[in-house]
């Protein structure tokens, strides 16, 4: 399940179609998609909707992950503890799924705002005349247009870089900025793939 405007879906619903494609109707992966905005809204009831769905489901799931970012929201860590609790996995961002973008181009670990980021995917856009030469949250083949170079091995690399410092028993996600477990999951995901 993801959090987001339409970065993250489109990405993952890439992921999926080539596993459809490559072992046929062997995996039903569930595309699920909650937009958290508004006032009252937090990351903690994104755990909340997942557990009804869970509840509510006719067939029993194995491997749910629940994927968010920080954004600005206050109950981050307790909704990625929480969720942890229920068995779920959690694909986290510190600040904003951007940066999981940006790490299939370059290794960094500077804290900058979400909207810095996306100024840097910006350049990258043009750099590499992807899509129309500018980031958008819209396009519909992320997943392969980030994929083209080998991107997606890089930003797992990267990723794993960074994070390998952070210590869950002892580093908070919310303080740990700029980071993502976001390729954990794709790490899951691209077994099928092999």
């Amino acid at each position: 399940m993801t959090e987001g405007e339409r970065t993250e879906p489109l990405y993952f619903k890439g992921m999926q179609k080539l596993i459809k494609e490559k072992v046929g109707g062997i995996i039903d992966i569930k595309e699920l998609v909650i937009d958290i905005h508004g006032e009252g809204c937090s990351t903690g009831r994104l755990i909340e909707i997942t557990d009804q769905i869970v509840k509510d489901a006719k067939i029993m799931y194995q491997n749910i992950w629940v994927v968010f970012d920080k954004d600005d929201f206050e109950d981050f860590d307790q909704a990625i503890k929480d969720g942890e609790n229920k068995g779920y996995h959690i694909a986290w961002s510190n600040q904003s799924f951007e940066y999981w973008i940006y790490l299939h181009f370059n290794y960094s670990d500077s804290a900058l705002h979400r909207h810095q980021w996306n100024g840097k995917l910006d350049e990258l856009f043009r750099q590499y005349n992807l899509g129309d030469g500018k980031y958008r949250k819209n396009y519909e083949n992320i997943y392969n247009m980030l994929n083209h170079y080998g991107g997606v091995d890089t930003a797992i690399k990267n990723a794993k870089r960074r994070m390998s410092g952070f210590d869950k028993n002892v580093d908070k996600p919310s303080e740990y900025d700029p980071g993502t477990m976001v390729y954990q999951l794709v790490e899951d995901l691209k077994k099928y793939l092999q």
